[in-house]
């Protein structure tokens, strides 16, 4: 089908748009942005550059992607924000370019950014991330596969959060978060496993089972997080989800919440 494109829309003549693209009115579509098949852009939405968005995406009223990045030591080179295939993104969210050359912001498929959350420079975002109302990732953050961050909550820069973990409202997030588990307050606190999110996405109680013995074993033990993970690796099957809990662990620079 052909793209609707608003009288009052301001499309830069670098910008490439697939096809059945609507785009709403007054919303700037910057240099050098790629929007796939299919994309809905609503009215008053500032898409300034540099920006690849891709099939499906939906963008809400007033929303910012590919805005300078606000890191002080932005100098104006040319980096990017990527977007991935039917990522919605809600009314005044905020996604900004990278600092550095050639470097990304990016988000992927079927996440949803709810109202006033904000992605910050170099962050990386996976598939399927909930941000709610107001979360807010500072720069060189990681977000795993579905992953949930809860609103009002913040993420601080070069933390990672696991996939599969839900993170609380109104928490701060200031160290990693290990994947598949439950935190929340200020300072956040651990709280077992996401057992409802896992159990929704198909893991066995085998599985969950597993990767409830590895928690048990980083938190409940009395174990310094050296020993735990050496216990884990001596004494437990290491499935693909407890391989990934330790690896995340021996690859934190953070250190992580306890």
């Amino acid at each position: 089908m052909p793209n609707q494109i608003h009288p009052t829309a301001i499309i830069d003549p670098t910008a490439r748009l697939g096809d059945n693209v609507m785009v709403g009115p007054f919303t700037i579509i910057g240099p050098e942005c790629v929007l796939g098949d299919n994309c809905v852009i609503g009215d008053s939405v500032a898409i300034h550059k540099w920006t690849e968005l891709g099939a499906g995406c939906k963008v809400w009223h007033g929303a910012s992607i590919g805005s300078d990045t606000q890191d002080l030591k932005y100098r104006g080179a040319k980096t990017k924000v990527v977007i991935g295939e039917k990522t919605v993104v809600r009314e005044f969210a905020t996604v900004t370019l990278s600092t550095l050359e050639d470097q990304v912001t990016k988000i992927g498929s079927n996440c949803l950014l709810m109202a006033y959350s904000h992605v910050a420079h170099e962050c990386t975002v996976g598939d399927s991330v909930i941000l709610a109302n107001s979360a807010t990732l500072a720069g060189h953050t990681i977000i795993e596969d579905f992953a949930i961050i809860g609103g009002l909550t913040p993420v601080h820069q070069f933390s990672r959060v696991g996939c599969h973990t839900i993170v609380g409202g109104a928490s701060a997030v200031q160290k990693d978060v290990l994947p598949y588990s439950k935190a929340f307050g200020n300072p956040l606190k651990m709280f077992g496993l996401n057992t409802l999110g896992l159990s929704r996405r198909g893991f066995t109680q085998a599985q969950r089972d597993l990767m409830d013995q590895a928690y048990r074993i980083i938190f409940r033990s009395g174990l310094n997080t050296t020993q735990a993970l050496t216990r884990i690796k001596e004494t437990m099957e290491l499935t693909p989800e407890v391989k990934h809990m330790v690896e995340f662990i021996e690859g934190s620079e953070r250190g992580i919440t306890k």
